[in-house]
């Protein structure tokens, strides 16, 4: 067969590599699928299983299940159940030592026949540890030895031999994300938990809050209504602020004092003024709850710099801190 032109003959070899990519991707995501509709009171022991577990998930497997069991560690460990991987060859030259009495195994084997398990497994169970299977195959000798087995639908690998592991750990890997999310939701696992196993990065600037950035305490640009403007600029001066909060005998927070204000109160007689008389009623303030990216929103939508934190989030509570938009910034979130 010949083609007219080089051009027809990549198109050609291109829309081959393309059909064969997609072949692939539609057959793993049919054992997902399966894997899914085949959810049975085994996944639901698994969960009580893990639940169960007074210390941490020894998650172990060996080759392309490694792989995906160190994932599966990483992910458990992420979202709030304690977890690590352990290599089933180094746990057989004395790694077994890092699994403890109040720990789990989470042993992952597509035949569920890794003689390189025995030694992990056989350690749990002389201990009365609790044994978790992950395998593609049942009965196998992995299936039987463990307290829950989750068993992996029949598939074809997508390898066009059918030797390549892939179908199988794409489904382990499913499995693995499926237990997890599980575990999180029988926990209750909040975003506030998750922002402290997740200080860097991305995910954790979308989860830092107003809390953690503003300024309390002798920061705070402070005074009473009855303040001279003499004193009150001086407050502003010292905080850096560019504005000064005004509060109540009460020390509720009833107005603020801002570079504007005074511009628009700039004549002979702004000396003898007291603050009371200067400031901008009902000043716009936020909870110490709120996400920074919510605060940076309310001050873009109302084009202010600055927020004063409050007790409860509203005007008329005592405040509590200050935020100013370079502390959003500062922290990567924009």
């Amino acid at each position: 067969m010949s083609f007219k032109t080089r051009e027809e003959a990549l198109a050609r070899e291109n829309s081959s590599v393309r059909a064969a990519a997609a072949r692939v991707l539609r057959l793993e995501a049919d054992g997902l699928g399966l894997l899914a509709d085949g959810l049975d009171e085994a996944f639901d022991a698994a969960v009580e299983l893990l639940s169960a577990i007074k210390g941490k998930l020894v998650v172990s497997g060996m080759g392309k299940s490694g792989h995906i069991g160190r994932k599966i560690a990483a992910t458990l460990a992420s979202t709030g159940t304690p977890a690590h991987y352990v290599h089933p060859g180094e746990a057989s030259h004395g790694d077994l030592g890092m699994i403890g009495r109040d720990d789990g195994v989470l042993a992952l084997s597509n035949s569920g026949e890794t003689a390189e398990l025995n030694d992990i497994v056989a350690y749990a169970k002389f201990r009365g540890i609790p044994l978790l299977a992950m395998v593609g195959k049942a009965p196998s000798t992995l299936a039987s030895a463990a307290d829950v087995a989750l068993v992996l639908p029949a598939m074809a690998e997508a390898c066009p031999m059918g030797l390549a592991p892939t179908t199988s750990t794409t489904m382990m890997l499913g499995l693995g994300d499926a237990l997890a999310v599980a575990m999180m939701e029988q926990r209750g696992f909040s975003a506030d938990q998750f922002q402290v196993l997740h200080p860097g990065g991305r995910l954790g600037r979308e989860f830092i809050r107003v809390d953690d950035l503003m300024h309390k305490g002798g920061e705070l640009p402070l005074c009473p209504a009855d303040a001279v403007m003499s004193a009150a600029i001086l407050t502003m001066t010292e905080k850096r602020f560019g504005c000064v909060g005004v509060v109540d005998g009460a020390g509720a927070l009833i107005g603020i004092v801002t570079d504007g204000d005074l511009s628009r109160h700039m004549d002979d007689d702004l000396m003898h003024k007291v603050a009371g008389d200067v400031m901008t009623r009902a000043p716009k303030t936020i909870r110490a709850g709120a996400l920074a990216a919510e605060a940076l929103g309310f001050m873009n939508t109302n084009k202010i710099t600055c927020l004063f934190v409050t007790e409860n989030g509203g005007p008329g509570d005592t405040p509590v801190g200050i935020l100013h938009v370079h502390d959003i910034l500062r922290a990567g979130i924009a």
